[in-house]
């Protein structure tokens, strides 16, 4: 599979860091985490292109929700390429939400609005304390290429995210803790799956099944 490539939007309010101005090296350390943590997974990501657009309504005032129409306008007038481009926007989200992403089988009715948005200040490095590894990306690519989260449905029956590799996990973790177990099933939660919503220092791992059905699911609508 050749990498996928990836137009990096670039929101802003004003020419500091603080004004969601980030640096070319903090985008490009961004794609080199993202690869490291897709690493063996067979998806290679590599940089395309980085965009610059001043707005101080989307970078200060979206919602992280796919109805805000902050977050609407902004992708259907910036998207770039198709179904297997990636396209990341940061911004300062107004509502505590650090990201989102949409699903491969959207495309093809939104395809304007596909990609990831995520909080401007989550890169390798930046300034959000417990949340600047460069994993709100790779959570919310994970989102992209067809993953739902762990805790899917949060309950300890039904298909939960799909994998049958993920123990059936019926609540979202926070911070790190030592161990979770919310469910009677054999496993314990996937406090460290990039899936979940622990700190980034937590999070570690794809399974292989998460990694199957990626596979299965871009190919399917992206590739």
């Amino acid at each position: 599979r050749s990498a996928i490539p990836v137009v990096w939007h670039v929101i802003y309010s004003s020419k500091t860091v603080a004004g969601g101005y980030i640096s070319n090296s903090a985008v490009k350390k961004s794609i080199s985490a993202l690869n490291a943590h897709y690493k063996g997974s067979g998806f290679g990501f590599k940089l395309k292109q980085i965009k610059r657009k001043k707005n101080t309504n989307w970078f200060k005032k979206m919602k992280g929700q796919p109805s805000d129409s902050y977050m609407v306008a902004m992708k259907n007038a910036l998207h770039t390429g198709g179904a297997n481009t990636l396209n990341v926007y940061t911004v300062d989200f107004v509502d505590n939400m650090l990201g989102w992403g949409t699903y491969p089988w959207a495309y093809k009715s939104y395809p304007k609005q596909d990609g990831v948005v995520i909080q401007y200040n989550t890169y390798p490095g930046g300034s959000l304390k417990n949340y600047n590894q460069g994993k709100i990306l790779t959570h919310e690519v994970g989102h992209w290429l067809g993953l739902y989260h762990v805790f899917e449905g949060e309950s300890c029956s039904g298909p939960g995210d799909f994998v049958a590799d993920t123990p059936q996990q019926r609540t979202k973790t926070f911070g790190c803790p030592g161990s979770k177990n919310t469910c009677p099933q054999a496993g314990v939660d996937s406090i460290h799956n990039f899936m979940d919503y622990t700190y980034d220092g937590c999070k570690t791992n794809f399974t292989k099944g998460q990694i199957t059905r990626a596979v299965q699911r871009s190919n399917a609508h992206r590739f």
